[in-house]
């Protein structure tokens, strides 16, 4: 039996300061796209909104509901606040996922973690963590998540490998296409171009090895940045692919510092920085 992919993109998550998702989907309908009411995450910490891409990838424009400073100290909320795997990150492009399977016989974990022992490294993912949220229309949304192994320093560390969500309900309640306007942007985005990371030189080989554990291939040299892989999507854009980049930090930092969407309209500008981040529009 093929064991299932371990390199589609999923979604890539967008964090923005307590209560601003709505803010946040406005300046997005700014940039020209078409931005969903998502909702209430199951652990009532955090709420989203999505962008949903032509090749079946989304963007989760995320914040938490609140600070940490409105919870009692002390309390149950207070401390699932605290120890959240975001609670620490800086606004911008925090995480990226790809897509999961819900098998009680096949573990993406498994698979990676297998090729991780094979060159000698430790396991890189745990097993399946349940999640959801409850849509505005009431419709409740359930998946897994297998998370990488999250190291003591905390979520910094773990990056750039990505968690992996698989669907329970159907994908098409979690990432609607239908009406097909869901999808139509008014910047003409149709999927994603790249997602770049940079990361620190002295963990360069480190991270790369892993990288290829993840995806299932060492990856290859690349023009645009230091390193790059191949992705797959649910659907994909005719005639182009979807990369990975990796890139030396000058300044030793580690994380996504841009994301590229192909478009059909050449924009007036290609690099546009967010409040938070910076995106770049790739005409096709």
């Amino acid at each position: 039996m093929a064991l299932p992919s371990t390199k589609c993109l999923d979604h890539i998550i967008y964090l923005t300061p307590p209560g601003s998702v709505n803010e946040t989907a406005e300046e997005f309908t700014k940039l020209g796209f078409n931005v969903l009411p998502g909702g209430q995450h199951a652990d009532a910490l955090t709420e989203n909104s999505l962008i949903i891409l032509g090749d079946g990838v989304y963007l989760e424009l995320i914040s938490f509901v609140k600070p940490v400073d409105a919870y009692p100290p002390d309390s149950p909320e207070r401390l699932a606040r605290e120890n959240h795997p975001w609670a620490l990150k800086a606004p911008g492009w925090i995480d990226y996922s790809f897509l999961g399977i819900n098998s009680e016989t096949v573990h993406i974990f498994d698979i990676i973690n297998s090729r991780a022992k094979e060159g000698g490294d430790d396991d890189l993912y745990g097993p399946e963590i349940p999640g959801g949220r409850k849509r505005p229309d009431g419709q409740v949304v359930k998946w897994v998540i297998t998370p990488p192994r999250r190291p003591a320093e905390g979520i910094e560390r773990r990056l750039p490998l990505p968690f992996f969500c698989g669907d329970v309900t159907p994908r098409n309640l979690r990432v609607p296409t239908d009406p097909p306007a869901i999808i139509e942007h008014s910047c003409t985005a149709q999927g994603i171009a790249s997602v770049r990371f940079e990361v620190p030189s002295g963990r360069w080989d480190e991270l790369s090895r892993r990288l290829g554990y993840v995806i299932g291939n060492p990856g290859v040299a690349s023009a645009d940045a230091g390193h790059e892989w191949l992705l797959d999507t649910v659907k994909g854009v005719e005639g182009r692919n979807c990369r990975l980049l990796l890139s030396r930090s000058e300044k030793e930092s580690l994380g996504i510092v841009e994301v590229a969407f192909y478009v059909k309209r050449k924009p007036e500008k290609e690099t546009i920085e967010t409040p938070y981040a910076q995106i770049r529009f790739v005409p096709i």
